[in-house]
């Protein structure tokens, strides 16, 4: 690892009981402060390719690795570790309790996917404490969306999804489809007490996963982070927890988007986002009016053309809090 590689600090957070979380932190210490939320749930932060969608030379950029997943403890590929306080509000509680302890008076909040849910929420328990947001593949994790992603676009992957719910019916849990959710049932397979039902269930949804974000990607193809079995028990784990409770946002952060209202927004989404329709950041959009809505014709779930204009959307706001 070159010393451009390394954060110029980096720790573990204690923020309840034995949890503890992970971050680190990058650019100019007395930079614009900026705050990054991965994906997923349980997405993790990976090798930090994050930290290159801002400009370290006018910000101070803090990655947080989410309880249960990364470097986070205790970490929810071991099934024993209970997810009783995995929630919406802990992850909130745990991004403030971040800002505190970094001496962080308020920031500019990027959420990608998941974590533009975590970011929206996070706002809206705190809306002082963020200069700007930046959202990158909006989601909200309504139940019509979870619905969405893990039944009805099975209409455009008509096999695949044939073979995902297959998986859930013959394992003998009650579920037959049209009769629950799906997600439910997949929610249940992966608490199950038994290791090979947990990782055959892994497996089935890592392959849905792989499909359902193909359009704008140039194809199918398995994402090499499945291949670690820490990784994929966790992130799945944690996104058919989260899934199965609607996000924990009740009522719907679409319904509370007035205590964003003096907050400035850039929502960048791929039209050919299949897995979270573009309709989310249109309505999201409309009813906030603080906010710009920037589509990508070209670009699905993420891509290139739509990175380029995140680092354009921090750019932006490095500009204007910049003094």
């Amino acid at each position: 690892m070159s010393l451009d590689d390394r954060p110029a600090a980096h720790g573990m957070l204690p923020v309840d009981g034995d949890t503890e979380v992970y971050w680190e932190e990058w650019g100019r210490a007395d930079g614009v402060p900026a705050l990054y939320l991965h994906g997923g749930p349980g997405g993790g932060l990976g090798r930090s390719a994050y930290r290159q969608r801002f400009d370290l030379d006018r910000m101070r950029v803090v990655g947080l690795e989410q309880r249960g997943c990364g470097r986070s403890t205790p970490h929810a590929s071991d099934p024993s570790v209970p997810l009783t306080r995995q929630t919406t509000a802990h992850l909130v509680e745990d991004v403030e309790r971040l800002r505190q302890h970094l001496g962080i008076e308020s920031w500019v909040v990027d959420g990608v996917s998941w974590g533009s849910t975590l970011a929206l929420a996070h706002a809206q328990a705190h809306p002082q404490r963020v200069l700007g947001i930046v959202l990158f593949a909006v989601t909200t994790t309504s139940r019509q969306e979870v619905d969405w992603i893990t039944e009805g676009v099975g209409a455009v992957f008509p096999e695949a999804w044939d073979r995902f719910a297959r998986h859930a019916e013959a394992a003998e849990i009650g579920y037959r489809r049209g009769e629950g959710r799906l997600v439910e049932a997949y929610a249940t397979l992966l608490e199950s007490p038994d290791p090979a039902v947990r990782d055959a269930a892994s497996w089935e949804w890592a392959r849905w996963e792989d499909t359902h974000v193909s359009i704008g990607a140039g194809g199918v193809h398995s994402d090499p982070r499945w291949q670690d079995d820490r990784f994929r028990h966790a992130f799945l784990r944690l996104t058919a927890h989260y899934w199965s409770h609607d996000g924990f946002c009740d009522p719907p952060l679409l319904d509370r988007t007035e205590l964003l209202r003096d907050i400035p927004a850039v929502l960048i989404h791929g039209r050919r986002d299949i897995s979270s329709p573009v309709v989310t950041a249109w309505e999201l959009h409309r009813r906030w009016p603080g906010s710009q809505l920037v589509v990508d014709e070209g670009d699905g779930h993420g891509g290139a053309s739509m990175v380029q204009r995140w680092r354009a959307a921090n750019d932006a706001l490095a500009g204007r809090f910049g003094g």
